[in-house]
C-alpha cells in the first residue's frame, strides 16, 4: 500500500495502567496488529515511573492516559501533544464496602469513611465532592493511599484497601470496581462516565493518545498512522467487542482477561477519536482548578489538528 509511512523504525507506546479498561484501544491497537496494518512497529512498554518525564526524554513515544500527562514534563502543556481521544468522558467510579447501606449517586453515605484512590486520580475525587457539596475536613472523609501491589497489576488494589480495613470505599477505573461487585466486596456509588455525581465531573478528563511536538516534527508519517491504528481498532472492537478477551489473554492474568470483554462491551459505544472543542474547555478548565495549569491555552496548541482529518 503506497500511502504507508514509510519507517523502519521501532516506536515505544505505554499505558498509565495496562489490566485496565481505560486505556484499553491503545493496547490493543498493538496486539491486535493495528499499528502493523499501518506499517508501524510498536512495541508495548512497561509504564515508567514518571510517563511524562519518558515522553521528554524520548524514552516512549506515545502515552495512553489522560490528556493531563504531559503536563507534568511540558508546564502549559507546551510541546506535549494529544493525537486522538482513545474513548471519552472521565472513566472512573466510586465503589463502596457492600455492606454499607447507599443509593447510587448518594455521595452523603461518604461522611466519616476514607477512600482508596491513587495520587493523580485522587485529585479528581477531592474536586468532584467538592463540587457535590461536601467538604473533607467538615465531613471527616478521609483519601488514603492506595495499597499498590508489587506484582504491577493494580486491578485489585481497591478490593485490597476494603480487604485489609485500609479503606471503606475505593476511586478507581472499570476493572477494579468489576473485581470489587463480582467478589461482592463493592457495589458502585458512582459511575462518572453514565452521568453518576456532578455534572461537570463527566468533562473532567478523557484517555487519550499523547506524543510530542518533536515526535510531529521528525515522524509525521507515523503520528498519523498511530491516528489511524486508534481509529480502526476503536471500529473494530464497537463491532465486536469479544476481540478484547484476545487481548486480554495475551496481557491480563485469568480473572482479569475475563473480564475484559464485558467491560468493553459496556464501553465502545465511548470509543470515538474526535476531540472537540468541548472536551478540551472542560478539561482545561479542570487543570486549571486543580492547579495543574495556570493561564489560558488554546485548543490549537493542545490538538495535533493537522490529523484531524483521520478521525473517522
Amino acid at each position: 500500500m503506497d500511502d504507508l509511512p514509510k519507517v523502519n523504525e521501532l516506536f515505544r507506546l505505554t499505558v498509565s495502567d495496562v489490566v485496565s479498561p481505560s486505556y484499553f484501544v491503545a493496547i490493543a491497537a498493538v496486539a491486535l496488529g493495528s499499528f502493523s496494518s499501518e506499517g508501524l512497529d510498536v512495541e508495548l512498554v512497561p509504564a515508567p515511573p514518571d510517563g511524562s518525564q519518558a515522553l521528554r526524554d524520548g524514552e516512549v513515544d506515545f502515552i495512553g492516559g489522560s490528556p493531563y500527562i504531559a503536563l507534568g514534563a511540558f508546564p502549559g502543556w507546551r510541546d506535549g501533544k494529544v493525537l486522538c481521544a482513545l474513548a471519552h468522558h472521565t472513566y472512573w467510579f466510586l465503589a463502596l464496602r457492600s455492606d454499607i447501606p447507599a443509593r447510587r449517586g448518594d455521595v452523603s453515605v461518604l461522611k466519616g469513611l476514607r477512600i482508596s484512590a491513587a495520587t493523580g486520580p485522587g485529585m479528581a475525587l477531592k474536586h468532584l465532592l467538592t463540587q457535590a457539596g461536601l467538604d473533607l475536613e467538615r465531613d471527616n472523609i478521609r483519601i488514603v493511599p492506595t495499597p499498590h501491589h508489587e506484582s504491577g497489576n493494580w486491578a485489585w488494589d481497591g478490593v485490597r484497601a476494603i480487604q485489609e480495613d485500609l479503606a471503606d470505599a475505593y476511586w478507581g477505573n472499570g476493572m477494579r470496581a468489576a473485581l470489587g461487585v463480582r467478589h461482592g466486596v463493592a457495589r458502585i456509588l458512582l459511575d462518572v462516565r453514565r452521568g453518576d455525581g456532578p455534572a461537570a465531573a463527566r468533562g473532567y478528563t478523557f484517555p487519550a493518545l499523547v506524543t510530542t511536538s518533536r515526535f510531529l516534527s521528525e515522524h509525521a508519517d507515523a503520528a498519523a498512522g498511530a491516528v489511524r491504528a486508534i481509529v480502526k481498532t476503536q471500529k473494530m472492537l464497537r463491532a465486536n467487542p469479544d476481540l478484547a478477551a484476545e487481548v486480554g489473554r495475551s496481557l491480563f492474568p485469568e480473572e482479569e482477561a475475563r473480564l475484559i470483554s464485558n467491560q468493553v462491551a459496556h464501553d465502545s459505544r465511548y470509543y470515538k477519536p474526535q476531540i472537540t472543542r468541548g472536551m478540551m474547555r472542560c478539561a482545561t478548565l479542570f487543570a486549571r482548578e486543580l492547579g495543574l495549569l495556570s493561564g489560558d491555552v488554546s485548543y490549537e496548541e493542545i490538538v495535533a489538528l493537522q490529523f484531524s482529518h483521520l478521525w473517522r
